[in-house]
């Protein structure tokens, strides 16, 4: 609908505006605002990251039940993006004495600062002598007792740990200081980029730089293993691209390009050598995950995406530094296009 402020053309961007207004991942919106009345999800982190990027027939009923739970106005998300940001930004600060908003919207703050304090506190352990790789911690009791906090804040930061790869989680048996990490002091590093909730773009702009570089890096690589195992990557994706047309389940088929297409970066950061850029590129990709999921649903999407990186493969094969860098780019601007990041 176009009514002279109002198109509803809006509707998808304002969603994603709202959702970082609130400071909120995709999934903490979905059970903040689009869960049912047993608590249970009514929408996939797939589909939301779908919505947000292009829109579809969902647009209206995430839009209703955003506006019965803030009891706000249906119209307001057809205004255009920067007037509903004014708009928005008012109603928060009308109710920020909004106990039940409020606690939604600080929880991952909140839980942010505890796994930085947990992150120090590790790092501190092992610089001193007292951890070291493969060593069991104290246990959530004890490290709330220690920092002044509940278990329960605890359980979620070292949920948070165990996907950075600092620590991993054995039910039944302990938590304990990750021996698979070769880089533990450089994931601090990453950690701090995440902090604050709203500095996604600013994380696309180090991916973006760092994905570059590694790039850059991998076309002087001299490690015959790895390079080919990059080919080998790369031969998958084109496999298993050109056996849609056979597959009787193409999400499937989509699914395992995806990981290929994350393994092929992984792969080339590898071939970087540098360790740094590796860890980071690790943590930012399992961060942009769980904020954004994935909007790589179409096989014409996959299509591209190949094309994209055959001219990277063989720029990095040719070992051409400044092509191989120039191809990333190129792959990453069209990546954001794709999926309006």
């Amino acid at each position: 609908m176009v009514d002279g402020r109002y198109n509803s053309a809006f509707k998808r961007k304002n969603i994603r505006q709202l959702r970082r207004a609130l400071k909120m991942t995709q999934k903490e919106f979905i059970d903040y605002f689009l869960s049912n009345s047993d608590n249970k999800p009514s929408m996939s982190i797939a589909t939301l990251s779908n919505l947000e990027s292009r829109g579809g027939e969902r647009v209206n009923e995430v839009v209703s039940s955003v506006c019965t739970k803030l009891q706000i106005d249906t119209m307001l998300f057809s205004l255009s993006t920067e007037e509903f940001i004014k708009e928005i930004e008012k109603y928060l600060a009308e109710h920020k004495d909004n106990e039940e908003l409020v606690r939604g919207i600080e929880k991952k703050g909140s839980i942010s600062k505890l796994v930085n304090r947990l992150t120090m506190y590790f790092a501190d352990e092992m610089l001193e002598g007292r951890l070291k790789r493969g060593d069991q911690i104290e246990s959530d009791r004890e490290l709330a007792r220690k920092l002044g906090v509940g278990r329960s804040a605890v359980r979620e930061s070292l949920k948070v740990l165990d996907v950075l790869g600092m620590i991993d989680i054995r039910l039944g048996q302990g938590t304990y200081i990750s021996s698979r990490e070769t880089n533990f002091f450089s994931i601090p590093l990453s950690w701090s980029l995440f902090l604050d909730g709203d500095q996604v773009d600013s994380i696309l702009t180090v991916r973006t730089i760092l994905e570059i570089k590694s790039a850059e890096l991998a076309a002087q690589c001299e490690n015959q293993v790895k390079l080919n195992r990059l080919t080998d990557i790369y031969n998958r994706m084109e496999h298993t691209f050109a056996s849609y047309d056979t597959t009787d389940n193409v999400q499937v088929a989509l699914k395992e390009t995806l990981d290929e297409d994350i393994d092929f970066h992984t792969c080339i950061a590898e071939c970087s050598g540098n360790p740094i850029i590796i860890s980071m590129l690790r943590t930012i990709r399992n961060f942009l995950q769980r904020v954004s999921g994935t909007g790589m649903v179409e096989p014409k999407q996959i299509s591209a995406v190949l094309v994209e990186h055959k001219n990277l493969y063989e720029a990095i094969m040719s070992h051409d530094p400044d092509v191989a860098a120039q191809a990333m780019k190129n792959h990453l601007n069209e990546s954001s296009l794709r999926y309006n990041l």
